[in-house]
């Protein structure tokens, strides 16, 4: 792998979670932490005096519980929720999605065994991977309640998956807001994303000066190839530490 940093180089680090740093489950509460990846974050975290995030479109609860004990500074439902390296979580505080969206959305997940419907604070999400021929009438309900012109929420296509989010909350705000702070602030920030979610964090990296990593086009293997890469990663900034 070619991506890593040239001596001198200062990273600051953005990682997605599902898809990037863990492996895509069935259901989102199936995912597995491999053993060891704690231990790689803290690591990193260590040597890049802690500018390392995780951007996540989970609330920051759930991504809490999956990587305990590690703390991390990041976002949360996309960049609706950010915790900044004092621990401090700010927010722009999206209006929430309508409450009979939500039961038109319960009930639908009710009927269709097999679906996941995820309730988020700003958003909701309803993951399809166990019964893919009902995107079609999944799409369906959800352009009924959300127009392509609504002033205030937006489809947003992932991984088998469908999501009603609020306009002008995403990855990409969440990078800006993060590199603002020490100690993101003056580095170089790299952010790593697999899915459509990302390319706002990717485009936001990119236009201040970073690198933007599609796990796509860069990693063959998926998630197993990220941290393969953030295992040479670690190695080479052990031994310009050590150098």
């Amino acid at each position: 792998m070619d991506l890593l940093p040239r001596p001198g180089d200062r990273w600051a680090l953005f990682l997605d979670l599902d898809g990037t740093l863990l492996d895509l489950a069935p259901r989102p509460d199936l995912v597995t932490v491999p053993h060891g990846l704690i231990a790689l974050l803290n690591r990193l975290s260590e040597a890049l005096d802690g500018a390392i995030a995780v951007v996540s479109g989970r609330p920051l609860g759930e991504v809490d519980a999956i990587l305990q004990p590690w703390r991390f500074s990041g976002a949360g439902e996309h960049g609706a929720f950010c915790r900044l390296p004092t621990g401090a979580v700010v927010s722009s505080e999206p209006a929430p999605p309508p409450a009979a969206w939500r039961a038109r959305v319960d009930r639908f997940g009710a009927e269709h065994p097999g679906i996941v419907v995820e309730q988020k604070s700003s958003a909701i999400a309803v993951h399809y991977r166990a019964l893919p021929e009902i995107e079609p009438a999944l799409l369906a309900l959800l352009q009924s309640m959300v127009p392509p012109d609504s002033a205030h929420f937006a489809l947003s296509p992932a991984h088998m998956c469908w999501e009603v989010r609020p306009r002008g909350i995403d990855k990409g705000a969440a990078v800006r807001r993060l590199m603002r702070e020490m100690p993101f602030l003056g580095r170089t920030p790299v952010f790593v994303g697999d899915d459509v979610t990302d390319e706002d964090g990717m485009r936001a990296a990119e236009a201040l000066g970073g690198i933007g990593i599609d796990v796509r086009q860069r990693f063959p293997t998926g998630a197993a190839g990220v941290r393969s890469w953030l295992a040479t990663l670690d190695r080479q900034l052990s031994a310009q530490v050590h150098a």
